[in-house]
């Protein structure tokens, strides 16, 4: 019982993390956006290639950050599987 609710909560706290990468890619991609529109009000062209460098970089930094989160959810996954398979042969030999 303990050891599942201090896996929760590791998984938890993981989970937090990656949405923190995401926020942060999210964030370059709006002042990246930001940059690009004061370069072309202004016709600074090159505030706008570096606002198109940051969006892009902050669209690069989330994507990231969902594939290593759906990479550790399967990760789980096999894990908790892994388990159940020792589970139910630790049951048919007690059989």
């Amino acid at each position: 019982m303990i050891s599942e609710l201090a896996c929760a909560v590791f998984v938890a706290r993981r989970a937090w993390f990656m949405n923190k990468d995401e926020l942060k890619g999210k964030g370059e991609q709006l002042e990246g956006q930001a940059k690009e529109s004061i370069g072309a009000a202004t016709g600074d062209k090159g505030k706008q290639a570096e606002g198109l460098g940051e969006r892009l970089r902050g669209a690069a930094r989330e994507k990231v950050a969902e594939a290593k989160e759906k990479i550790e959810q399967v990760k789980e996954r096999m894990t908790e599987k892994k388990r159940d398979t020792s589970r139910d042969v630790e049951e048919s030999d007690d059989d």
